[in-house]
């Protein structure tokens, strides 16, 4: 059995594709091209696996690595769409884009905006599952479910300045996470 890093290849490709192919699925609608960039995320990974740094999940990275494959392919598609000889040998002769159709702005840019969102909440997901328990419950609390702070306090039986403070150190740490995360 091949491996790197403690990862075995067999595992990996084992355990994280169905959950790429959904992922991808989410993202292009059309299976034989989530497949194939799923693959090439695969490939990817198993030759760059020696690289992986292991400062955030195995599974977030992969995402990111598949991410950046299928705002690849738009760009492509988008570089095909606005090339006015490939619009000239149109098969179908349809106006429209399929990236366009995708997107409720029509926006390219927006559709990548979108995906670099996404790509943000997951890795803003995993540096909250870092937080205590507590913490998370107030940070999720204040900024999610948009409680008033004397709530906050009478839910998890603390002071207005533990309140603060623990707010405080949460967007500390937050925010390191999430640095270490993006270099």
């Amino acid at each position: 059995m091949n491996t790197t890093k403690g990862i075995s290849h067999t595992d990996l490709v084992e355990n994280h594709s169905d959950y790429l192919l959904s992922f991808a699925m989410t993202k292009l609608n059309d299976l034989d091209l989530a497949k194939d960039l799923v693959q090439d995320t695969l490939v990817s990974a198993l030759t760059k696996l020696d690289t992986f740094e292991k400062r955030s999940k195995l599974r977030t990275w992969l995402t990111s690595i598949l991410n950046r494959k299928i705002i690849d392919h738009w760009r492509k598609a988008e570089t095909r769409y606005t090339d006015p000889i490939s619009s000239f040998f149109d098969q179908d002769e349809k106006k429209g884009h399929w990236l366009m159709e995708k997107s409720a702005s029509g926006n390219f840019e927006t559709i990548v905006d979108d995906i670099s969102k996404q790509e943000t909440m997951t890795e803003l997901s995993d540096c909250l599952d870092t937080l205590p328990a507590k913490w998370r419950g107030i940070i999720a609390s204040k900024f999610l479910e948009e409680k008033e702070s004397e709530q906050i306090c009478n839910d998890f039986d603390i002071t207005s300045s533990n309140l603060w403070v623990i707010m405080h150190r949460a967007k500390l740490l937050l925010r390191d996470c999430l640095k270490n995360k993006w270099i």
